[in-house]
């Protein structure tokens, strides 16, 4: 079981009590409410601070937007475990895998995986690639264009909102979809590459490894050999790194086009003005065009609603 804790306000509290509302359980003392859903038990506390425990914490989270991770309760996913990678794997030739947009209401989650050997670790470094977080979008489609002229072996898969939302009806959660696409990404790039040269996968954690591997089961897949998990991978891959941009880059074109295709600008993350956007995409478009643009499940959409 893994967990996340985050820290918000009483008024989202409040909407998050009345979006559980058929899932409350008996609430423990010093909390607001608890609700039980596939993905996880969410118990809301007095002080501000929300906990999510089960097998995909991750998945509910997301639903809430911009919100606070605890410091002083990182989630058990940072923990070291026995599909931690050795050190030295990040200067050996290796893939890296890593995703965006999946807590965006408005777009598809992209993912890449990318394979670097020692050599090209260094073109890349060359070429600015370091941790996306510190990079605006911009700089990302710039470096996304230089990767692709070196000519080094990678996959891009984006999962569009139509099929996101369909899966989320089937009862996926959000954290079985990016281990799907993570696995399908390094599947195809492992058939581009001498796998003799590998010397290990690195995926920038998500979730715990065992529950990763429960993900790929329940659709009769396996996890690649010598594959590690580590969280802030961007931070420790060059690999992940690249990996991240081209997924970023991905994602950012995916919205532009979404946005001139709803004649809206569609804003990223899942804020306040995001609801605003949505409510009038709802407002010329109609409450069914949201299923093309955003992850129907998120509090926005009710948000949204509320605004019309």
């Amino acid at each position: 079981m893994s967990q996340q804790v985050i820290v918000t306000t009483k008024e989202q509290i409040q909407e998050m009590k009345k979006h559980y509302l058929s899932q409350l359980t008996s609430t423990p003392q010093g909390a607001i409410f608890r609700a039980k859903t596939n993905n996880a038990v969410i118990t809301a506390y007095q002080s501000g601070k929300v906990l999510f425990q089960g097998s995909a914490p991750e998945s509910e989270v997301m639903k809430w937007g911009d919100v606070t991770l605890n410091d002083k309760k990182k989630p058990s996913s940072e923990q070291k475990h026995s599909y931690s990678p050795q050190v030295g794997l990040f200067t050996e030739n290796h893939i890296g895998s890593d995703e965006a947009g999946t807590g965006d209401y408005f777009g598809p989650i992209t993912v890449a995986a990318l394979f670097a050997t020692k050599e090209q670790q260094v073109k890349l470094k060359q070429i600015g690639v370091r941790d996306s977080k510190h990079l605006n979008d911009t700089k990302i489609k710039q470096i996304a264009k230089e990767i692709a002229r070196l000519q080094i072996p990678y996959t891009l898969l984006l999962l569009p909102n139509e099929k996101y939302n369909k899966l989320q009806a089937k009862g996926w959660s959000q954290g079985k979809m990016k281990a799907m696409l993570h696995h399908h990404a390094i599947d195809k790039l492992l058939q581009k590459i001498d796998v003799n040269s590998l010397k290990g996968i690195v995926i920038d954690q998500f979730c715990q490894p065992p529950v990763y591997k429960k993900y790929l089961l329940s659709e009769k897949k396996t996890l690649h050999p010598n594959t590690t998990f580590i969280t802030k991978a961007e931070s420790h891959s060059i690999s992940v790194a690249a990996a991240s941009i081209l997924a970023r880059a991905r994602f950012v074109k995916a919205m532009d086009d979404l946005s001139a295709d709803a004649n809206i600008e569609l804003p990223k993350g899942a804020s306040a003005k995001v609801d605003q956007a949505a409510a009038m995409l709802i407002r010329s478009k109609g409450s069914e065009a949201l299923d093309k643009y955003t992850k129907t499940h998120f509090a926005n959409t009710q948000k949204a609603q509320n605004l019309i």
